[in-house]
């Protein structure tokens, strides 16, 4: 099943929400999701209602693999009243680049400790750093496939050609089976030109790899996200709750179309 990594150069661009939401539409029309926190500011673990370090979780499994124990992600797994799945985050995170530092394999240790678990779900997303780190390296070479949330301004914009190349020399040297699923709009307003010329810009760049989806402006999604849930479960009549519906329906099509590929 696929493993997708949600990532982008650039902070607040929506990965974590994008996550955590398009994770819950997909649960809520019978798929099995894992989630995988693997930002050491550990949002995503937060907005699941996390709030204290679990004893086990990513880095504490990821240290196990650096110390050639044996790690195992299943015992980290928490079942959501959402009816997903997460591997939540840590703190601890944060150093684990150092301690993988001269590690010979280092880019490979998350695809390790997923192995045993990844064809139990239907899909694995995994909520990245917006810096190309050492666990974003390791989360794009454990991937199937990309997904890059971003608003429709400059910067984002530039963290996408910035991502890219990136992608395209961790593709060639370390994970020759990741593809692009596509970009998606979050933040976005039809009214605004900024964002309609980001979009079209996209859309001549990488042709056929944004989806037709936008994820619109909606301060629900931020008050869910406080309140420790999903849109659906906060406020399903929320326009953020359509449009992660709508989402969740394009990704299952385009999974589909790149499988038969």
């Amino acid at each position: 099943m696929p493993v997708i990594s949600i990532a982008i150069q650039k902070g607040g661009s929506g990965k974590t929400t994008t996550a955590l939401n398009l994770g819950a539409a997909l649960s809520r029309e019978g798929k099995k999701v894992l989630l995988i926190d693997a930002d050491p500011q550990a949002n995503l673990s937060q907005s699941l209602g996390i709030e204290d370090e679990p004893m086990f979780n990513l880095y504490s499994e990821l240290k196990k693999e650096i110390l050639q124990e044996l790690g195992d992600l299943s015992k980290a797994i928490i079942h959501t009243p959402q009816g997903m799945d997460i591997i939540p985050s840590s703190i601890d995170l944060a150093i684990v680049e150092l301690e993988m530092a001269g590690l010979m394999g280092r880019e490979y240790l998350l695809t390790e400790l997923l192995n045993p678990i990844v064809d139990d779900y239907d899909y694995v997303f995994i909520d990245c750093p917006h810096a190309i780190s050492l666990l974003t390296v390791n989360a794009l070479v454990a991937s199937d496939f990309v997904m890059m949330p971003l608003p429709g301004e400059f910067l984002p914009l530039k963290g996408v050609y910035g991502f890219m190349r990136q992608f395209d020399i961790i593709r060639k040297k370390l994970n020759p089976r990741l593809e692009l699923m596509g970009m998606v709009m979050t933040k976005f307003d039809e009214r605004k030109s900024m964002n309609i010329g980001v979009r079209r810009q996209l859309e001549e760049k990488f042709d056929g790899k944004v989806f037709q989806t936008v994820i619109r402006t909606n301060i629900q999604l931020a008050k869910a996200q406080e309140a420790g849930t999903d849109i659906f479960s906060f406020d399903r009549s929320a326009n953020g709750a359509t449009d992660y519906r709508k989402l969740a329906g394009e990704l299952i099509r385009r999974s589909f179309d790149l499988a038969t590929v």
